[in-house]
């Protein structure tokens, strides 16, 4: 009786690992790790530009549409519930890249505007969120870049045969990714760098 049991349930992990089971559940967990880094770095950008926003006003206040600009953004940013099973509803994942990227973009508008006040760009404070903020993005990146490679090999997993009927069963769906029409556009950092003369770095 003992063996009979044990003969089915080995039986039935060789059935399960070799339709895909083992492999969807394993790139299911890659994702989740990714996507939980993606948004610790996202967090990490939203709770340095309070500090950025405030040292930038006390030399350019009247910068004031780009600095309300940008805590709007951020504020955007912030309403959206990044949940986990925000990556398994194409919507809500776009809404939140596309929240992502407004505040991608009204840094890079602000980082602009830095150019005109020489005390800003020499102050201690600032350059030091400056080299926060530069950090960051990069990390930003490669945590972007890690998901996009978590979702693609899962994906694969979940449109390959015979692995792709294990994932209806188990009600398996391909995940959305980082890709829209600007995707280098919002992808790109903001120009944080300044040469010694003061002209933005490219």
């Amino acid at each position: 009786m003992r063996i009979g049991i044990l003969s089915l349930i080995l039986a039935g992990s060789m059935i399960l690992s070799g339709c895909g089971y083992n492999t969807l559940q394993s790139t299911d967990e890659q994702i989740k790790a990714s996507w939980g880094e993606v948004l610790n770095q996202y967090k990490r950008r939203a709770d340095l530009i309070p500090n950025l926003v405030n040292t930038v006003k006390g030399f350019a206040q009247q910068e004031k549409d780009v600095l309300i600009g940008v805590t709007e953004a951020r504020s955007k940013v912030n309403a959206i519930q990044a949940t986990p099973e925000l990556i398994n509803n194409a919507d809500a994942f776009s809404k939140f890249q596309n929240a992502q990227g407004e505040l991608s973009n009204a840094l890079s508008r602000l980082m602009v505007i830095v150019e005109k006040y020489p005390e800003l760009k020499s102050d201690a404070n600032f350059r030091d969120l400056q080299a926060q903020l530069e950090g960051t993005e990069n990390r930003i990146t490669v945590a972007r870049n890690r998901y996009i490679d978590a979702v693609r090999e899962y994906n694969v997993v979940v449109r390959s045969f015979p692995s792709n009927l294990t994932a209806m069963v188990f009600g398996h769906h391909v995940k959305p990714s980082f890709t829209v029409e600007n995707e280098q556009e919002i992808v790109a950092p903001p120009k944080v760098d300044f040469n010694p003369q003061g002209a933005l770095a490219q």
